[in-house]
């Protein structure tokens, strides 16, 4: 009799150990994540310099395989690949099962075991007792609005505001980078900056002290100066990525314009023309103007010379024909390397549009902004290529008139238009080219 039972306590048990593994193996293969950029890269290795497979956008769902050091194993659609971990927020929505799952075979076992009743009762008591610790943590992810600011789409000061954040909201913490918070308030998500938020506890008066207290110690972060002013010394010269002549080419400048530079070493300059940084040999600048026989002729002021430079381009003879074709391909999609017809990448876009009036343009939007003459912002007229970047260029799009661009604008909205009198495009406004 004592032999049956042990043998039906033998088969209950592992029947209730197999559904548990299938219920955790279940859960794990549920989590599901977000990316939580603008846009993020799925790379075919985990590593920075592996090749790109797909571009994902904002809010993206993938599903989460496996992670690797700093890296997600995730399934997109029909591609797998890797996507780093700060780029994508994960949530295991399973876990309450599992536990659910491993409290009942505990508890079973334990009623088909008098022996074990006892150790049963501790482990309750145990995980009652984890289950607290849970709650407490998951109190302090919680926390308060000590100001009024802005919620942004992405952990960066010039970024897109989503809406904004009263003082005293309560907001949960969903993760934190470089002094950045994403939070969740509602059904919103989006990023702060860590100062503006306060525990329940502290009050506001001492987080606002703290903010300015990190604001004056930023401020006396010595910023990097100027030592002079330069020209460009030949005819044309390329403004460089890297301090090496291999280095991309982020703009070409002609002869006699000026730069700033703040170091030099090694046979290179590094120089701020407009909001462009780069490198440019020491070779190939002056600390002069030079003498061309226009100049000879009609001397000039600084400030003439240059808005000569920014505003001589003729007007387009074909920006409207241009612009009406682009509009045409509004809702298109994006996709990373297209050029047309029916899915595109930012150069892609401009460089099809153009390709359909007999104007071939470079491939990259780097390469793009040495196309055509340079005008100035004041200057823009329908049918003028407008290029973007934080650090060199990386975006361009067809200007339509009334400060609006046409553009391909990134995986989630495709080909549209957008305003460039404020937000990203205004702060990351780098300059225009006409081509005629």
């Amino acid at each position: 009799m004592k032999c049956k039972k042990n043998i039906r306590n033998i088969i209950v048990f592992t029947v209730l150990s197999m559904t548990t593994m299938f219920f955790i193996n279940t859960s794990f293969a549920a989590n599901m994540g977000k990316v939580n950029v603008e846009t993020a890269n799925l790379r075919e290795t985990a590593d920075k310099e592996g090749k790109v497979l797909k571009q994902l956008a904002i809010n993206t769902e993938v599903e989460v395989i496996e992670r690797t050091g700093d890296w997600y194993s995730v399934k997109s659609g029909d591609v797998t690949g890797y996507i780093r971990q700060d780029l994508l927020a994960v949530e295991e929505q399973n876990d309450n099962k599992q536990e659910e799952s491993a409290q009942t075979v505990t508890e079973v076992t334990a009623q088909n075991n008098n022996e074990n009743n006892e150790k049963a009762t501790e482990n309750n008591v145990e995980e009652k007792a984890e289950s607290g610790k849970v709650e407490e943590q998951k109190e302090e992810k919680t926390k308060i609005v000590a100001e009024n600011t802005k919620l942004k789409i992405v952990p960066a000061i010039n970024a897109t505001d989503i809406i904004e954040v009263k003082q005293g909201d309560e907001v949960e913490i969903i993760e934190s980078i470089n002094g950045w918070v994403c939070i969740q308030l509602g059904t919103t998500k989006g990023w702060i900056r860590e100062e503006k938020l306060k525990s329940k506890e502290q009050p506001v008066e001492e987080v606002k002290e703290e903010a300015k207290e990190q604001e004056e110690q930023a401020q006396e972060q010595p910023a990097e100066k100027k030592i002079k002013t330069s020209y460009i010394g030949s005819e044309t010269v390329n403004l460089r990525k890297e301090a090496n002549t291999s280095s991309d080419v982020l703009a070409k400048l002609s002869l006699n314009t000026s730069v700033d530079v703040y170091s030099e070493e090694n046979g290179w300059c590094k120089v701020k023309y407009g909001a462009m940084e780069g490198y440019i040999s020491s070779s190939l600048l002056s600390d002069t103007k030079k003498e061309t026989s226009r100049s000879a002729e009609t001397p000039r002021t600084n400030t003439e010379t240059t808005q000569t430079a920014q505003t001589a381009a003729a007007p387009s003879a074909i920006g409207g024909t241009v612009v009406g074709t682009a509009m045409n391909y509004i809702g298109s999609s994006y996709k990373y390397g297209a050029s047309g017809p029916s899915s595109f990448d930012c150069s892609g876009f401009t460089s099809y549009i153009y390709a359909q009036h007999g104007v071939s343009l470079n491939r990259t939007a780097a390469g793009q902004y040495s196309n055509g003459v340079a005008v100035s912002r004041d200057q823009l007229q329908p049918g003028d290529l407008v290029m973007f970047g934080k650090s060199g260029i990386n975006h361009v799009g067809i200007y339509i008139g009334g400060g609006q661009i046409v553009h391909a604008a990134n995986p989630s909205r495709g080909v549209t238009t957008d305003t460039i009198n404020s937000g990203y495009y205004n702060n990351n406004y780098v300059g225009a080219r006409r081509v005629n």
